[in-house]
């Protein structure tokens, strides 16, 4: 008996280890090696230079008739190839030409499914991919993820898929994570020394991923479930009271996101990474001449507090058309209307104090563009009316608020608002929003996003932190580009800071926040304090105005997570350098043999002697400097220091 119970248990094996399939996949450089097996279960794990940086992934899709496919097959075809092409951004956020070089495989099944590897030389991807044609409805999906013993994270924790996605990058170890912390995208981990950054490309018709804790270095993937039932709250907050028993009902043949995981040996590489934007769908757009991205005089944030002037503040033409003076005086291309124009319950009327059709004529005799708020839920049921009254009026954007929920529902409504808004020539700045996934390639007029704890929270809280700003360009950032709002002129070092919701000011230096303009991306920029005290501060304004939104390329020249960044942008024949450092004060050097032979004119705003205790300290200088010399700075505690190099 036991002799058989052996035979048999040894045929099994043997059968099992017949039924599995291995196949390999590298990057063009040869650093990232993905491991694939297939059989009674798809998994995949990765190395970088040989070191183990990612366990397993075990990826599944579950159909409504509960059929995984994958799942005890072996791919019926696998077709390894290769793309190298150069990609030119109609929106060039961080360079204005992208190598998109990376090997990958696609594995078919006869189940009419499929699943896609990349490997490029800054990370691995995956999708499925379908063949099946009609209707489809996806039960869920799940994607069991390890990581080495010990991997560290830094990890948006959230409370619930009712979000801005507005979160803090907690430090720590994966291992302590467990099943009750939920983190939105993307999410950061260190693995074995090297970074491992996760997040999603090409969401389309289809909800987005979120991340649950497993303990001892394990996550799950978790998706939002098609909502049911809503209840609206007051003109924006829409809740789900319940839900569909499926996360999507949508149709083949068809591809499915991304699952993105941005591989750095050096903490730099991250920030330079484009491997959300390469993965994207390309232009949806076929006239694109009309985009035009650029900075913004904002009011929310100041709260129209401006002064000096012989009208009175506030939601009206007089104030507007300040900002719009003020925005034409310093070649700045547009100015927003933010929340409090319109009547409530309709965005197709504004209220008497306002009159936008003037307002947009009175900009554009100036060379200026005006931008309108609105609350999305409203604005969705009246997109069609809305869109076409804003082209007539000569509005040239929409900044689109408190979405709050990255469902399939409302994940569509992102795509019905920019493809209606591209057809209107309108630009799109989304708030409330779920995190970049390369939306901007498909939608070059979807300029910029909110989905980060951006400066507007310091109007209230105290987490708006020199540690918080230099965690993001290695997170939140890598993603896409950021609506964070920067501009502070009120400056305040830690012990002096308050929130004021009327007067707000930053934690942090002045120069910190100018240098924000070049180490933070996002090609409509944000310049949040008042006009009244940019013309006060016309130094630092001078200066802020002439610093691009768009790039044509990009250096980090030294960074730490959480501690400092140090980067060039270049933008024509001119660069442009920012640095940044958390509460503590710091001197570094850098070479300037990134710059191109020569010399040069530089411009510099550096931290004054007694920026830390009065954070409004700086100074303003003008020197020389050759290509290959060595240059210090130092940092105030909360610094920064900003540069624009220019060819003599």
């Amino acid at each position: 008996m036991k002799k058989l119970f052996f035979l048999f248990a040894l045929l099994t094996y043997a059968s099992a280890v017949s039924f599995s399939k291995e196949y390999k996949l590298s990057s063009p450089d040869g650093k990232i090696t993905v491991t694939v097996n297939t059989g009674n279960s798809l998994t995949w794990s990765a190395s970088y230079d040989g070191r183990e940086i990612i366990t397993s992934v075990e990826p599944a899709m579950i159909l409504g008739d509960t059929r995984i496919p994958a799942l005890n097959e072996n791919a019926r075809k696998a077709v390894y190839g290769k793309i190298n092409q150069v990609l030119k951004p109609v929106v060039a956020h961080k360079r204005s030409d992208i190598t998109d070089n990376c090997n990958f495989l696609l594995l078919t099944f006869r189940s009419g499914f499929g699943i896609q590897f990349r490997a490029y030389n800054d990370g691995v991807a995956y999708r499925f991919e379908t063949s099946l044609k009609n209707e489809l409805t996806i039960k869920d999906e799940s994607s069991v993820i390890r990581f080495p013993e010990g991997t560290g994270t830094w990890f948006p924790l959230e409370e619930s898929f009712m979000s801005h996605n507005e979160r803090i990058f907690i430090p720590g170890v994966l291992d302590t994570i467990n099943s009750q912390h939920l983190a939105s995208l993307p999410a950061l981990f260190k693995a074995n020394g090297v970074n491992v950054l996760l997040t999603e490309s090409d969401i389309n018709d289809y909800p987005g991923m979120w991340l649950r804790g497993g303990g001892s270095g394990k996550l799950t993937g978790t998706w939002p479930k098609y909502p049911d039932n809503e209840v609206l709250k007051g003109d924006r907050d829409l809740f789900v009271t319940s839900v569909k028993d499926f996360i999507a009902l949508t149709r083949g043949p068809r591809t499915f996101p991304w699952r993105v995981f941005v591989i750095a040996g050096k903490d730099g590489d991250l920030v330079e990474s484009d491997l959300v934007f390469k993965l994207a769908r390309p232009s949806a757009v076929s006239n694109t001449e009309w985009i035009k991205p650029g900075q913004v005089a904002w009011d929310w944030w100041n709260a129209n507090n401006i002064y000096g002037v012989d009208f009175r503040a506030g939601i009206n033409n007089d104030t507007y058309k300040y900002y719009i003076d003020f925005a034409s005086a310093n070649g700045i291309e547009y100015i927003i209307l933010d929340e409090g124009w319109y009547k409530s319950g309709t965005v197709l009327e504004s209220i008497p104090a306002i009159n936008v059709p003037e307002l947009c004529r009175y900009a554009e005799s100036r060379n200026v563009g005006v931008i309108l708020w609105v609350v999305w839920k409203t604005f969705w049921d009246q997109i069609d009316e809305a869109v076409a009254l804003y082209e007539k009026w000569g509005v040239k954007g929409i900044k689109v608020d408190f979405m709050q929920r990255d469902d399939q529902k409302v994940v569509n409504f992102y795509h019905e608002t920019a493809r209606k808004a591209a057809e209107h020539h309108l630009l799109v700045d989304f708030h409330g929003s779920y995190k970049p996934d390369g939306f901007g390639r498909t939608y070059p007029n979807a300029l910029t996003r909110e989905g980060v704890r951006g400066m507007e929270n310091s109007k209230w809280e105290r987490t708006i932190t020199p540690e918080h700003d230099v965690t993001l360009p290695f997170t939140r950032m890598v993603a896409g580009p950021m609506d964070y709002t920067p501009g502070a002129m009120r400056n305040m070092d830690r012990q002096n800071f308050n929130p004021q919701f009327t007067r707000p000011a930053s934690q942090g230096t002045r120069v910190h926040q100018m240098a924000l303009y070049v180490v933070f991306e996002s090609p409509l920029q944000m310049l949040s304090d008042s006009p009244s005290n940019y013309m006060r501060e016309k130094e630092c304004t001078d200066f802020l105005v002439k610093i691009p939104v768009v790039w044509d390329d990009l250096k980090v020249i030294d960074a730490k997570v959480g501690d400092y960044i140090l980067l060039a942008r270049r933008s024509g024949n001119e660069w442009f350098v920012g640095a940044l450092t958390d509460w503590s004060a710091r001197s570094m050097e850098f070479d300037l043999s990134f710059l191109p032979s020569g010399e040069y004119n530089v411009e510099i705003f550096q931290d004054g002697i007694n920026a830390d205790r009065h954070a409004e300290d700086y100074k303003h200088a003008k020197i020389t400097a050759r290509s290959g010399e060595k240059m210090k700075i130092s940092l105030a505690p909360g610094g920064g220091w900003v540069a624009r190099f220019s060819p003599k």
